[in-house]
């Protein structure tokens, strides 16, 4: 046990004091981080506003478009014609016809420019027009915006109660259960590979001859496994930090920039009494939810899945002499099931009690993500325990045919082995 813990030391040491780790660990999330804030930067400052100069023959839009901070109408009383032959000529970006029409029938209006004004700028002009006729024709037929507004919104809703009363949501539920499906993921695979590549690289630096001579080769693939999964959980845990830093930073700038601005916050306050319910609905859903629960699970499902697929990966890396391309062939069998778990991930969403989620929330080489996948959602506890013991029987099973593998293949140098030759060292005692 004593040399497992030197190997798992020396694994973790090694790899945290690379330059790279330091590199990857700190700069990703700061560069995805800016990435974001300079595409939102660019987006807000991108479009500027739009001058429209509005020729309208029916007569009744003049007091209705009003100018926002992206669109500026202005109204014409020269022709069509006059207009557009001054459109290179004047400030204005583009001219809007609206010709004479009847309420009961499609409107057509024609928005001349010398350049496209833009996906955004269009649509903007577009809706605004819209609103415009709508409330003519809700006019003319009796209703008011009021009554049409109450005909929208007044729409049911239906709140899941589970069997102990508890109210629960299918979205929230969906939500954290992709966003964990997706994490287990991303890590089980991110994270094998990394111990495939170290095994890789002792093989082929021959370091891992002079280290089997002083501890049995299962003991160095556990303390591997071990090691890197602490890296990983150190830098996991380190963009979290880095996040909700960058998050509180960011929070901060948007609150002074609001603060500065009286009309963003007029806005807001409109907006306010919409969405208060809506945020009030979403609180009580995250409320409702049991967090510990889920990351209780969560937790047990990283450390299983991770442990039955690392060793699988270290067995491959072993299998590897000088040419990396040749783990290809022994890779592709591991990643696999993997990818079918995410798959069945979707299924699971969709239909949590489904025979096909059921099925592989237990196969132990999908239960991981899938399993994960369907716990918000609730459950049976027979199908956890039956899904636990699984999953440990499956652990225990590839780390005892990784270990077989592993002892022979990383000593064998200058062979390329095969499937069949694998299977026979499978079938030794």
């Amino acid at each position: 046990m004593n040399k497992i813990a030197i190997i798992i030391r020396r694994e973790y040491l090694t790899r945290v004091r690379k330059k790279s780790f330091i590199l990857m660990t700190i700069l990703v999330p700061l560069l995805f981080v800016g990435v974001i804030a300079l595409v939102a930067g660019l987006t807000m400052s991108s479009i500027k506003q739009k001058h429209v100069m509005v020729v309208d023959e029916s007569g009744v839009f003049k007091d209705k478009l009003g100018s926002t901070e992206k669109i500026d109408y202005q109204f014409s009383t020269e022709s069509l014609a006059a207009v557009r032959n001054k459109l290179s000529e004047e400030s204005y970006d583009a001219v809007l016809h609206i010709p004479k029409f009847e309420l009961n029938e499609k409107v057509r209006f024609n928005l001349y420019s010398e350049e496209q004004l833009g996906m955004e700028s269009t649509m903007m002009i577009e809706d605004k027009l819209n609103d415009v006729v709508v409330d003519l024709r809700m006019t003319d037929a009796g209703i008011s915006r009021d009554q049409l507004s109450y005909i929208e919104n007044e729409t049911i809703s239906i709140i899941p109660i589970d069997k102990e009363g508890n109210a629960s949501s299918s979205v929230t539920a969906f939500g954290i259960g992709y966003a964990c499906g997706f994490l287990l993921y991303m890590f089980m695979l991110f994270y094998g590979m990394s111990v495939m590549r170290s095994v890789m690289e002792e093989k082929t630096n021959r370091i891992a001859e002079i280290i089997v001579s002083s501890v049995k080769p299962f003991q160095l693939m556990l303390g591997k496994i071990i090691g890197v999964a602490m890296v990983g959980l150190t830098q996991v845990l380190i963009w979290l930090i880095i996040g909700l830093i960058a998050a509180a930073v960011l929070g901060g700038a948007v609150g002074m920039d609001m603060a500065s601005d009286p009309e963003a916050m007029r806005q807001i306050a409109d907006q306010a009494n919409g969405e208060a319910a809506i945020l009030q609905g979403l609180n009580d859903m995250l409320q409702s939810t049991n967090w510990v629960s889920i990351i209780l699970w969560f937790l047990f499902y990283f450390l299983a899945g991770y442990l039955l697929y690392a060793s699988l990966f270290a067995a491959v890396g072993s299998l590897v002499n000088e040419d990396p391309q040749e783990s290809n062939q022994f890779t592709l069998p591991i990643t696999i099931p993997i990818i079918l778990g995410f798959v069945l991930m979707s299924s699971a969403l969709r239909d949590p009690n489904s025979g096909l989620a059921i099925f592989g929330s237990l196969f132990p080489l999908t239960s991981p993500i899938v399993m994960m996948a369907r716990v918000p959602f609730g459950v049976p506890a027979w199908q956890l325990i039956l899904s636990v013991v699984l999953l440990i029987l499956g652990f225990l099973a590839t780390t005892w045919m990784a270990g077989k593998i592993y002892r022979t293949g990383i000593l064998l140098y200058g062979k390329k082995v095969t499937l069949r030759e694998v299977g026979r060292w499978l079938g030794r005692k």
